[in-house]
């Protein structure tokens, strides 16, 4: 049995004073957006909270998908380091970049390398994408979608060369049957996801990948909301998960600070797989909110 936590879009704070010069880009209309609503809505306390569920829960493994930044200053990379630091060491954590966290053109590349241990694939290599980590028969193969875009665009890409490599990997790891597949990446993969502006812009080919070499499951965040969707694999549906904000503190009980615990079993038929939503009650406690409806991974033998 394996168990993960996933995790998305901690938004950590509060967000460090920047510089004058540091606003002269897009991070002036993220610098007003957080003064104007985001750092209520993006509770630390509730997010401390959210970390120690997790820890209580004692997940073989840890998956957070992105923006743990906010307007990609060079004082929240270190920030960055110290909260995935707080999940775990780099051998149980693994992270995945989101939108936020490449906000201006080189603030990606600063996050990375603060944060690189996190990143690092079987082969060594660190903050390089799509990357491998085997946990004996489970895959996690990271994906990134952040680049920088215009102010008032949050839409990602993933590029020709990195749906390539991907779709070396997971068809090389589904030949062997034995092997569950978790495809990490930041923004909803599929087609209709979220709205234009906001989206994978090559999710189309994201879907096409999929449908040729397939996956047992697909995590994101970006939204702030729990999702539950389905892509057309070679053996089935492949189930397409979304977490709320980890940190977000208002909106209904799916919009609300939580994560999914993911167990991952086997029995004589196959790969059996259920998920949990727990986050933040009605009640301001921390705690389960209910199943996911999963169903059984298809042509899993």
């Amino acid at each position: 049995m394996f168990r993960l936590a996933h995790l998305t879009d901690p938004h950590v704070g509060p967000l460090p004073r920047p510089q004058l010069r540091q606003l002269l880009n897009k991070r002036v209309t993220g610098w007003f957006n957080w003064q104007r609503s985001r750092r209520d809505l993006h509770d630390m306390e509730l997010l401390a909270a959210l970390v120690a569920d997790i820890r209580a829960q004692a997940p073989d493994h840890i998956a957070c998908t992105g923006d743990t930044c906010n307007i990609g200053l060079p004082s929240e990379w270190q920030t960055s380091r110290v909260f995935l630091e707080s999940l775990g060491t780099p051998d149980t954590v693994t992270f995945v970049p989101g939108n936020h966290d490449a906000y201006v053109p080189g603030a990606l590349e600063g996050l990375l390398r603060e944060v690189a241990p996190f990143t690092r694939g079987d082969d060594g290599r660190e903050g390089a994408f799509p990357f491998v980590r085997r946990y004996g028969p489970i895959a996690i193969i990271g994906l990134s979608s952040a680049v920088p875009t215009l102010p008032f665009v949050a839409s990602g890409r993933l590029g020709k060369k990195q749906l390539r490599e991907t779709e070396g990997i997971l068809g090389a790891l589904g030949e062997d049957r034995s092997c569950f597949r978790i495809v990490l990446i930041h923004h909803p993969p599929h087609v209709g996801g979220t709205t234009p502006g906001r989206n994978l812009t090559d999710a189309p080919a994201f879907e096409a990948m999929i449908r040729r070499v397939g996956a047992e499951l697909v995590l994101h965040g970006h939204n702030h909301v729990g999702s539950l969707a389905y892509l057309k694999g070679p053996r089935g549906l492949v189930p397409v998960v979304g977490a709320p904000s980890a940190s977000a503190s208002g909106g209904t009980h799916s919009h609300r600070a939580g994560y999914h615990l993911f167990t991952i079993d086997q029995d004589e038929t196959g790969f059996l797989l259920s998920a949990e939503l727990r986050g933040l009650r009605p009640d301001d406690s921390f705690g389960g909110l209910g199943m996911l409806s999963l169903g059984k991974p298809t042509g899993i033998a």
